[in-house]
């Protein structure tokens, strides 16, 4: 890894000024505080917060990371660069808010759930980029990112099994999984260099760049790996000998699987997230600008760190959104069994944890031990959320027009346009913005779907669509992309609740909680109350740096603070919407419902009839 410079001099006096200033006991005025820091990194930037022993967020910086796409459905990145981006984040959050260094207790990381690829021998960056796979032009692309679609022949292959664990990821692996991706390196490439390679989720392979160790994250190889704890349905090692076998993946079984992490108390070590995995290492304190021997919690992925940011948030929702078997006036870690995460960025995450495990068809899961031990989480998702809004924008023929529009008011375009439908609302005396699209029917699987269908083959289709060039048809189809991300979010909560589950609330996270319309949307669609976390823009990291202070609370025993006192102490009330109360439009959207509903299924069965037609086609 590149070294980053670690502080300039005058910086590093004025903080040896702040830190004598500090434990003067007649010096009110810089208290002593206890930090923490979290860092999260997404598909697009690495994030890193300073959270104090309140909870507070005091410090916020970010770098975007890059990405590259060296042929169409290929996505990479490189853990130099995202390391680089990390240790720049860190240092601009305590310096742009003069926070002592010395004060920094415990790290926790989050991360997209990609597959990271290094050398066993030399624990450097193997390159994932065909044919040559070598680090030739020095960007060390090691990263096969989570949305690369490139192991779709490996996926069927996998799913074709039938084997018992993919009862554990929904029915089928995704292809945006791990295994997938390793199989497909596999398959194309050098063996003597395959050989070579031990795998990590990205989380992991940042705790270990941070601590040296090779401690694994439960919620990374449970919920994207494979792995089965110990314990559940038979599983002795966690690894699966017959399943990586069946696929062509047995030269992972050879030495305890331990070029994916080994066998745990044998030659691995597995911790559930936030438990102390070590500490930080000399060498990445030098990068990061910190102290070393700072306590590293295990990292989660980015999805189960919004989680933890939102689900903790003391919020009454009244005796109508709250289960009565979970209703106590404590509030302890039932509570959650009621309330959906749903965490919202390019695409949504909808996760949702249960006391026993709940099997539902097109949810990956059910996973134990992922963020508290022997509680069980589920994970739905939507493919596209953020980029299907993105999408349906940028190819409409107002775009442009739309966007010069939006600037001269300073506004950005989701503003703009939700004030366009309001004043095409009043325009026409609608009731309600909804009654403007009503004869207008918008299926948005345009990147596939992820839940509770888990085809990746679905696309969308239109009904009622016109020649309209105009900001107004611009705006309609816009509103129809919210109304089918709020009816979609109804179709898996309804799959989920059928299936055991009891949610009846939704904590939200993720830019998209500005959207008024959007948030009012799903509220109103599935008929519960929406929460907006305190930090929108922050959840998040909030949760990641909560994976630190649970580190830095474990004693010499192994002990530590649960993770959900530390959620309930340190989460902050967030804004409740609720559904709306206009008969009518509950009316409307339970009518558009139902059709949401016949264009899903009707679509399967078109693709059926078609493909029995040309069966024989040469």
């Amino acid at each position: 890894m590149q070294n980053l410079p670690y502080r300039q001099p005058h910086r590093q006096q004025s903080r040896q000024q702040s830190r004598q200033l500090s434990v003067d006991p007649h010096n009110e005025i810089r208290p002593h505080l206890d930090h923490y820091i979290g860092i999260d990194v997404g598909t697009g930037s690495a994030r890193a917060c300073i959270m104090n022993s309140k909870g507070d967020i005091v410090g916020l910086a970010s770098e975007n990371i890059g990405l590259w796409q060296p042929e169409t459905g290929y996505y990479e990145q490189s853990t130099t660069d995202i390391w680089n981006c990390i240790c720049r984040s860190v240092q601009r959050a305590l310096s742009q808010h003069n926070i002592d260094e010395n004060t920094v207790r415990g790290i926790g990381f989050d991360a997209t759930c990609s597959l990271t690829v290094f050398s066993n021998d030399t624990d450097e960056p193997v390159s994932v980029t065909g044919p040559k796979f070598d680090n030739a032009d020095g960007n060390d692309r090691n990263v096969i990112l989570w949305l690369d679609h490139r192991p779709e022949k490996e996926t069927e292959k996998i799913n074709a099994t039938n084997h018992n664990l993919l009862r554990y990821v929904g029915g089928k692996m995704s292809i945006e999984m791990e295994i997938p991706k390793v199989l497909w390196l596999k398959n194309n490439m050098p063996k003597e260099l395959f050989d070579r390679c031990k795998f990590y989720d990205l989380t992991d392979a940042l705790t270990h760049i941070a601590t040296g160790t090779e401690t694994r994250s439960y919620c990374s190889v449970v919920c994207k790996q494979g792995f089965v704890p110990v314990g559940v349905d038979g599983s002795v090692k966690g690894w699966q000998d017959d399943f990586l076998s069946e696929i062509g993946l047995e030269d992972l079984t050879k030495d305890n699987f331990k070029r994916m992490g080994g066998v745990d108390g044998v030659n691995g070590k597995y911790a559930t997230a936030g438990e102390c995995i070590g500490t930080l290492s000399e060498k990445a304190a030098h990068d990061l600008g910190l102290p070393a021997g700072i306590a590293v919690g295990a990292g989660v992925i980015d999805a189960y760190a919004g989680w933890i940011g939102t689900v903790g948030a003391k919020v009454r929702l009244g005796d109508d959104y709250l289960n009565p078997a979970h209703s106590s006036d404590k509030h302890d870690v039932s509570h959650a069994f009621t309330r959906l995460a749903a965490v919202a960025g390019t695409s949504t995450c909808h996760l949702a944890m249960s006391e026993k495990p709940v099997f539902v068809d097109g949810v990956w899961g059910p996973y134990r031990d992922v963020l508290i031990p022997n509680y069980w989480m589920a994970e739905g998702g939507q493919s596209a959320t953020g980029e299907l809004l993105k999408h349906v924008l940028e190819t409409h023929p107002a775009f442009h027009e739309a966007m010069s529009v939006a600037e001269t008011f300073n506004a950005n375009i989701y503003d703009y346009l939700n004030e366009h439908l309001r004043e095409m609302q009043d325009k026409v005396n609608a009731p309600q913005v909804s009654y403007l699209a009503r004869h207008f029917f918008f299926y948005g699987d345009l990147f596939g779907n992820r839940s509770p269908i888990a085809d990746p083959n679905m696309r969308g289709s239109v009904i009622g669509l016109s020649s309209d060039k105009s900001m107004d048809g611009l705006a309609i189809y816009y509103y129809a992309t919210m109304e089918f991300i709020a009816l979609q979010t109804r179709q898996i909560i309804e799959r989920m609740n059928d299936s055991g589950h009891i949610i009846s609330s939704i904590f939200m996270s993720g830019s998209q909680c500005q959207n008024d319309i959007l948030m009012n949307l799903i509220a109103t669609a599935c008929e519960m109350p929406v929460v907006i976390p305190r930090y929108v823009h922050a959840a998040v990291v909030h949760g990641a740096a909560m994976l630190g202070v649970k580190a830095a609370s474990q004693d010499k025993e192994g002990n530590s603070e649960p993770l959900w006192d530390i959620m309930d102490r340190m989460s902050k009330p967030g804004k409740v919407v609720y559904p709306g109360k206009d008969a009518a439009e509950k009316k409307l959207l339970a009518a558009k419902y139902k059709i949401f509903l016949e264009q899903c299924e009707q679509q399967r069965t078109y693709r059926k009839e078609i493909d029995e037609a040309v069966a024989d086609w040469k």
